[in-house]
């Protein structure tokens, strides 16, 4: 959290009884924010605002321990609990986009990919997963077919040790692993959307299923060529 100077002054003299690790988190909120706008006001003087999408969202949920909040939902960044998850995703693309519209479909980041290769007129390679958010976006109902919402991360330091923990959502229920050495949690989030009833016992089948799942896509991303092989000697 390092906020320029001047807007961590602006903030501390609004909220005089703020606390140092909150006026960081809103002054570099604040500062991120009218940076935001600048781009927005420069499309406008290159008269490109109309014909642009701009998308703004994150890469998790925010950092409890900078003082932010992600309430109702449960934990914060490097969890898997829909406090880390939960993203805020915004978007405006005038024209196409009514202001002021809301939609509670979950999709992921990676369809940023899809959506903007659908926009640009690019047709999207078929290996490619991701789904386009356009007909979302331009207020068509959200698809009703199910799809599973894999979350996977991996983090040094002694209480991650460099291994990965992850996360799965298949319609109303997610299975998760909260960090390399804890035993798997069966939430419904739809019964129970701050994630505080495990279910992992009382629900056996549900529980059998969703590992199932789970193993299949660590399984894939473990085959996933990330570098080229390494050449014969």
């Amino acid at each position: 959290m390092q906020p320029p100077a001047g807007w961590l002054t602006k903030v501390t003299q609004r909220h005089p009884g703020i606390t140092e690790e909150r006026a960081l988190a809103v002054a570099l909120i604040e500062h991120f924010d009218d940076g935001v706008g600048q781009v927005l006001a420069t499309l406008h003087e290159l008269g490109l605002a109309q014909n642009t999408l701009v998308i703004l969202t994150s890469d998790n949920g925010g950092s409890l321990p900078h003082a932010q909040n992600n309430d109702p939902w449960r934990d914060g960044k490097q969890s898997h609990y829909d406090g880390g998850l939960r993203i805020p995703f915004v978007v405006r693309w005038p024209g196409q986009v009514a202001p002021g519209t809301t939609s509670d479909y979950a999709g992921l980041t990676f369809d940023i990919f899809a959506t903007a290769l659908e926009v640009a007129g690019v047709p999207r390679p078929p290996s490619v997963d991701a789904m386009s958010l356009v007909p979302i976006l331009r207020g068509a109902p959200p698809p009703t077919e199910p799809r599973e919402l894999y979350f996977v991360r991996r983090e040094g330091g002694p209480a991650y040790g460099g291994k990965s923990y992850e996360a799965l959502i298949r319609g109303d229920w997610k299975l998760l692993q909260n960090s390399p050495y804890a035993g798997l949690e069966l939430y419904n989030l739809k019964d129970d959307p701050q994630e505080q009833h495990d279910l992992f016992a009382a629900q056996p089948k549900i529980a059998r299923e969703l590992q199932a799942a789970l193993r299949r896509h660590v399984q894939r991303g473990g085959g996933t060529p990330w570098q080229p092989a390494p050449s014969s000697p």
